[in-house]
């Protein structure tokens, strides 16, 4: 399967560049791709494809500050992307620079803070930071939130709040699980009040989430790690729902990525602990835990787009792009959201 069987083509004026007012006041499209049939609908309709004993699985990573600025000691600007925190002064980044930076070198990043450049592996570079304080306290206080590389302007005090779920609460990802930014805490309630099931996964979403898939073939694709945790209350909640006939709702592709790396690991069954994925779901490929996915629409050519396509089916994901496009649905981070019926039929 080649890589530009995923292509498309998408105006620039449908990539978000903004949240909307409100959280909820996104459109979703629902698609129910074994008929290849979808609604046009609004996000607070959700709860209209609920029903009791349902279980939603929710990724509570929190986004840290992920950005940095600063010059090579050898002269030069730098910007610094954090991809993992490996410990309190060790960290996986990326770094854009005229020039790459040498092994053993030293970075002077936002106010003085030193960091080595211990090794380079692919496209991570390791660091390690000279200074009494932790990194994650250091990137609080001087970093930047990562907005993705499709909005164009620099990040304010209101991404800072809405590039951040509302029940985010493990640091660690240099990306928003963003089909969860959709939603607020009344939502949430009215969820439990339904009697939905909720449970959540923490899976730290990484800066490889943006980048396209370059290999012509996409069997040839390297596909990032992340670390993922399950704790056993998801654990008790997944297995109840499949018990008493529930669906289970993945809020994400992270969350799915999470379950389904999980299930995969452990023949089949979901089991409580840490683990550490590089699952790449592409066409083809035999769902164990999710019967249905919350996501919004997703980057040309990227992995993501893969996923959904292996969900619901090639041609209902793009015959539904195609009427999204055309209904003028905002795209990407910021964007509206789909609600997708996993296709039985592949």
């Amino acid at each position: 399967m080649k890589t530009k069987d995923f292509d498309f083509d998408l105006p620039k004026d449908l990539i978000a560049q903004f949240p909307t007012q409100e959280r909820t006041s996104s459109r979703l499209l629902y698609l129910n791709s074994s008929q290849i049939d979808w609604q046009d609908r609004l996000f607070v309709d959700l709860l209209d494809f609920l029903k009791p004993g349902d279980v939603m699985i929710f990724n509570d990573t929190q986004v840290i500050k992920a950005r940095l600025f600063g010059k090579k000691d050898s002269g030069g600007n730098i910007e610094v992307m954090i991809e993992r925190i490996i410990d309190e002064h060790h960290v996986l980044a990326s770094i854009r620079a005229s020039h790459a930076p040498k092994i053993n070198s030293k970075l002077i990043l936002a106010q003085d803070i030193v960091a080595t450049v211990i090794e380079r592996g692919h496209d991570f570079y390791r660091l390690f930071f000279e200074h009494e304080r932790s990194v994650v306290d250091l990137l609080e206080d001087y970093g930047q939130l990562p907005l993705p590389p499709y909005i164009a302007r620099p990040a304010t005090d209101t991404d800072e709040a809405r590039y951040q779920t509302v029940y985010a609460k493990n640091l660690g990802a240099v990306a928003a699980p963003t089909a969860g930014l959709h939603f607020d805490n009344s939502i949430m309630t009215r969820l439990q009040d339904l009697g939905i099931r909720i449970a959540y996964v923490t899976l730290h979403v990484g800066a490889g989430t943006y980048q396209p898939v370059r290999a012509e073939h996409i069997q040839d694709h390297i596909m990032h790690s992340e670390r993922f945790y399950i704790p056993q209350h998801t654990v008790d909640r997944v297995q109840q729902a499949k018990k008493d006939g529930g669906r289970v709702l993945a809020v994400g592709t992270t969350s799915l990525r999470a379950l389904e790396a999980c299930a995969q690991q452990h023949g089949g069954e979901l089991m409580t602990g840490y683990g550490e994925t590089n699952i790449f779901i592409t066409p083809g490929y035999r769902f164990q835990m999710v019967d249905r996915l919350l996501t919004n629409f997703h980057l040309p050519c990227s992995t993501l787009l893969m996923l959904v396509s292996a969900f619901a089916g090639m041609d209902a994901i793009k015959k539904a792009y195609q009427h999204a496009i055309q209904q003028r649905y905002r795209f990407f981070s910021y964007g509206d959201a789909m609600l997708i019926e996993k296709n039985h039929e592949i």
